[in-house]
């Protein structure tokens, strides 16, 4: 929790500078800093306790000593002297999408706007028309912006719930005699965005349990504390809510606070045909109660197989259940390498060798290093000579290294005209070249779609990188025909990548089990600019197996060697 409260600190002193019009390396610096603190899965106190703050890379003296002064006093000094004279509610607009703090300060200084409800009633009485550079296009995306920031507010990233839910769990399992405490509700299915956080628990002391729960140190303020349940707000807004259940019903409690509702009733309905009760106290034949301890309790009963969280949406898992069909789903134990990682050749934070080496530590036989090409000015993409010296880089240090392979790849733009931004000839000499799209987003739905169609015939393209483009809760994805690109990949053989950065999760569920439909593979890509990132892989396997997805499904289950015969097949492929 320190991590974001510290990382939200910073970006808002960096949003406020901007407003005002300070230095823009001050500016920068705060940005920096909040994008390494969010991205950081170590907790910061840690860090500091073992006096490596300012071994992170990126973190400077200055930093570092605000950084300690949060965590001794819970304030930052030089936040209260920025932020004087500026209301909350003024601060919050910075957050909002296509304003941006010049934006803000143009609408503050004209037109007086200091809330969010200042700014509706500007839009609605159109006297924020009246600016400079407040065309009708701007206008609408400031609207949308508003929806996001709803959106966002309302909902947290898959990321963010289960990093929170796993930090009250940690302090529960250590201060109270819970014998079992499980997060439930849509976190534990998987979905991309979360609302509150629902956890379960059981143990002989449940007042203490609460009691202890409603205490903890992320908590903020209290809703309710009862014998057997405790709602909190976190100091980042969040409401967690945690029920404590007899041993007896636990399992039928998990079960039914999991969900999904439609899941739910589908099995009551299977039940109620057999005579049988399904609620979260248990499973019941009358008044007689014959399962609710385990989970499986209610599946066995009904005479079906066990079915994983992540599929439990009614979308044909209770049949298959029946059938005994259910596929093996995609786990973590399945994935031998990361597709899709950032180094300091472009806008990563750590070299080829430290990458290798923490691929390494994680029990990975591969990682692919897929820097940014030339025309991403803004990531210091790659030059066609930078991009030959980081393959020369790549194959010297592979000598140096046992127990991993180095794979030399690029994250490459496709163009307005479906091409690529390096040539074909360099292209080659590459161990895996993703191809996307980061730029043109307002295209149309034909030029967009066939952008991605086109650069998928090239025989040196084996990935298409976070297809749709979105960014959870700041932009919507662009207008692209998925089931075309989805038929157009099983053509050409082209992999489409689950992208597990916490803010893309992209393909989505539904589009990933398309995708295994129409027998095209997919890849699993952290796009992690940070060795913390790296851990971000289990979100995207979480999005797999909500799509039901399968070892044979996915590219990084593959071995280095059958890898490396995949992507040299891709040429035949598309030949065919």
């Amino acid at each position: 929790m320190k991590n974001r409260e510290l990382a939200s600190l910073f970006q808002k002193m960096a949003d406020i500078l901007e407003f005002k019009g300070d230095n823009p390396f001050k500016i920068n610096t705060y940005r920096k800093s909040a994008r390494i603190l969010n991205d950081l899965t170590t907790d910061i106190e840690e860090v500091v306790r073992s006096e490596s703050l300012q071994n992170i890379p990126g973190i400077g003296k200055g930093t570092a000593d605000k950084i300690v002064e949060y965590l001794e006093t819970g304030t930052i000094a030089t936040f209260d002297q920025v932020r004087k004279g500026i209301g909350d509610e003024l601060i919050a607009l910075l957050g909002i999408q296509s304003l941006g703090p010049k934006t803000v300060a143009l609408l503050h200084k004209e037109l007086e706007i200091n809330s969010l409800e200042d700014l509706k009633r500007a839009i609605a009485d159109e006297r924020i028309t009246e600016l400079p550079g407040m065309g009708k296009k701007k206008i609408e995306n400031i609207a949308r912006g508003i929806e996001l920031y709803t959106l966002r507010r309302e909902r947290m990233s898959l990321g963010e719930a289960l990093g929170i839910a796993r930090e009250a769990i940690e302090q529960l399992t250590k201060t109270t005699d819970a014998t079992a405490i499980e997060p439930a509700g849509s976190l534990r299915r998987g979905k991309e965005t979360v609302g509150d956080i629902d956890i379960l628990a059981t143990g002989k002391n449940k007042k203490d349990i609460i009691d202890a729960f409603v205490h903890l140190p992320l908590a903020h303020d209290i809703l309710a504390q009862g014998e057997t349940k405790g709602s909190i707000v976190t100091k980042t807004g969040i409401q967690i809510d945690l029920r404590v259940v007899d041993k007896d019903s636990f399992g039928a409690a998990l079960h039914y606070f999991t969900g999904s509702q439609s899941h739910n009733v589908h099995l009551r309905g299977l039940a109620k045909r057999e005579q049988l009760k399904i609620n979260e106290y248990g499973i019941f034949s009358g008044d007689k109660k014959i399962g609710g301890e385990e989970e499986n309790d209610i599946y066995s009963t009904l005479h079906m197989d066990w079915i994983p969280p992540e599929l439990r949406e009614d979308r044909g898992e209770i049949e298959a259940a029946r059938n005994h069909t259910l596929p093996s789903l995609l786990t973590s134990s399945d994935i031998k390498g990361d597709l899709h990682v950032h180094s300091t050749y472009s806008d990563g934070a750590h070299s080829l060798e430290e990458l290798a080496l923490r691929a390494k530590a994680m029990g990975y036989q591969y990682i692919a290093i897929t820097d940014h090409s030339q025309s991403l000015k803004i990531a210091h993409g790659l030059s066609t000579q930078r991009l030959k010296e980081k393959i020369r880089e790549g194959k010297r240090l592979q000598k140096t290294l046992s127990g991993i392979e180095l794979l030399i790849g690029a994250e490459v733009d496709i163009k307005n005209d479906g091409t690529l931004d390096y040539p074909d000839d360099l292209l080659k000499e590459l161990d895996i070249v993703i191809g996307a799209i980061h730029s043109g987003f307002k295209q149309k739905r034909e030029q967009i779609t066939k952008r991605i169609v086109t650069a998928m015939h090239n025989p040196y393209l084996h990935i298409i990188a976070h297809p749709t483009g979105r960014l959870l809760g700041e932009r919507d994805p662009y207008d692209v025909d998925m089931d075309q690109v989805i038929q157009a990949a099983g053509k050409t053989g082209t992999a489409l990548e689950i992208n597990s950065y916490t803010q893309r999760l992209d393909l989505d569920d539904i589009n990933s089990r398309k995708a295994k439909q129409n027998g095209v593979m997919v890849a699993i890509g952290t796009d992690a600019h940070h060795l913390d990132q790296l851990g971000m892989m289990e979100l995207g396997i979480m999005v797999a197996r909500r799509g039901w997805l399968e070892t044979k499904d996915v590219l990084n289950t593959f071995t280095a060697k059958a890898l490396r015969a995949w992507t040299k097949g891709k040429a035949a492929r598309v030949n065919q």
